[in-house]
């Protein structure tokens, strides 16, 4: 690894999963000096405050909710479809922060995650054989030679699309729709159609009750600002370093370097090489990070990875993302929280429930069982208390739209039901009822361990 960093240092090292098939590298390099000159998305001080409130998450204050799309699309860029994702998002946090008595950091997949890497470099339908589709900021998902063929002009689309992205967001988020009690009237109509209506009731109406409780006390979005108003952060894994190098930018206030493509970037399982081009990268940037941890991924290079990527032990920096999937967690988890723990080691500990649990139909659907994606949850919140670490987040793929991707859940998806509404171009994802789901059974967790936790502090 070069023992000075800089924005373009990782060009000296390895790097999977970055397509070297570009039939034009001169054009290439003229897209990327482009970008350099184009608006950051996101500023220093943002990803600063986010860092702060994992610092919170790291110190069991706070609780992460990171959920969006699995790779956005072109061809789906519609303000329904982001206004939808947001309001699922907002849903879920909504929930958990009233289950979990905490604060809730929320991060979007969303305003840059269009990248994937991919298991095969190819794949072959009838007898074809193409390049993979990698995101649409690389190729298009249209099965042709012609569409296969990396186009560097992607990349001004894809920062034109999160720039746009990025706008209704904020305005989203301070211009009044995500009041809580607007939040919590979607929520109350979810509960009312859901089959698990019943068993969520109760914790819809009491924070129906609680809302209630403030209003008559004054308290209400006209005298506290805050309720009408949320910050929501944006993330995506840093796949095409072409693009974050182009992105990144001296910080005026501090003199650091910042990637200002997201607040948020992660290293995948895949790409998180100790001596790799990612990792060398990701150790630059002032940004708060993440890691994807899989099954196998050993704890000693965990902890050399983490000695890389946040020298200075600084809790926020570095957030571990577990995805095991629901038949190794119970194994595979232990041994790693165990030597971060034992190390003393500053870090977020977050579960992703999807990509281990990725199977394929015998009609040919990608898909993932809803009860094993609540089953790796389940056990990523019992080991981590077991081992004196803080169950602090979860990590999903998810949409507000009502897509027929992944089985079962309150919507009760079948197999029969997967081709009705199939649009994801890469990998399934919950749809906005699953999603919500999720976030009521998760917050019975949450809730379950806080009313334990008090307990134990009164008999103590």
């Amino acid at each position: 690894m070069p023992a000075k960093w800089s924005p373009s240092s990782w060009r000296a090292l390895p790097a999977r999963h970055i397509p070297s098939d570009y039939p034009d590298a001169d054009a290439l390099a003229r897209v990327e000096a482009t970008l350099r000159t184009y608006p950051p998305l996101v500023f220093a001080g943002e990803a600063r405050n986010l860092k702060a409130g994992l610092a919170r998450v790291a110190a069991g204050k706070a609780f992460l909710l990171q959920g969006g799309d699995c790779a956005e699309s072109f061809k789906e860029f519609h303000p329904d479809n982001i206004r939808d994702t947001f309001r699922a998002l907002m849903q879920m946090a909504v929930v958990l922060t009233f289950a979990g008595s905490k604060p809730v950091v929320k991060v979007g997949r969303i305003a840059g995650q269009f990248a994937k890497p991919r298991s095969e470099p190819t794949e072959t339908i009838d007898g074809v054989t193409l390049p993979s589709y990698r995101g649409d900021n690389i190729n298009g998902m249209e099965f042709t030679p012609q569409s296969r063929i990396p186009d560097p002009q992607r990349l001004i689309q894809a920062y034109a699309q999160s720039a746009s992205t990025l706008n209704l967001i904020r305005a989203f988020a301070g211009g009044g729709y995500a009041d809580l009690h607007n939040v919590h009237r979607w929520t109350l109509g979810f509960v009312a159609d859901s089959p698990q209506g019943k068993r969520y009731r109760e914790t819809a109406d009491r924070i129906s009750e609680a809302l209630d409780f403030m209003e008559a006390c004054g308290v209400t979005p006209e005298t506290s600002p805050q309720m009408k108003q949320v910050d929501v952060y944006t993330s995506h894994e840093a796949l095409l370093l072409g693009y974050e190098e182009a992105m990144t930018r001296v910080d005026s206030t501090s003199g650091d370097w910042y990637d200002t493509s997201a607040h948020f970037l992660w290293i995948g399982d895949r790409t998180r090489q100790l001596d790799g081009a990612h990792v060398e990268f990701m150790r630059g940037v002032k940004n708060p990070i993440g890691m994807k941890c899989g099954p196998t991924l050993e704890p000693d290079d965990l902890l050399r990875l983490i000695d890389v990527l946040n020298p200075d032990n600084e809790p926020g920096r570095l957030t571990l993302i577990a995805r095991f999937g629901a038949e190794k967690a119970a194994a595979g988890l232990p041994k790693i929280v165990r030597a971060v723990q034992r190390e003393g080691r500053q870090v977020v500990w977050s579960c992703d429930p999807m990509h281990g649990n990725t199977l394929k139909t015998g009609s040919g659907y990608k898909t993932r069982p809803f009860d094993r994606i609540l089953s790796e949850v389940r056990t990523f919140m019992d080991v981590l208390p077991s081992e004196g670490a803080y169950p602090g987040g979860v990590h999903v793929e998810m949409t507000g739209q009502q897509v027929t991707e992944c089985l079962g859940g309150a919507t009760e998806v079948t197999e029969q039901d997967l081709s009705d509404r199939y649009h994801t171009h890469c990998d399934p994802r919950l749809n906005g009822a699953q999603a919500l789901d999720l976030a009521f059974l998760v917050a019975e967790a949450l809730r379950g361990a806080r009313i334990e936790a008090k307990k134990a502090a009164n008999d103590g």
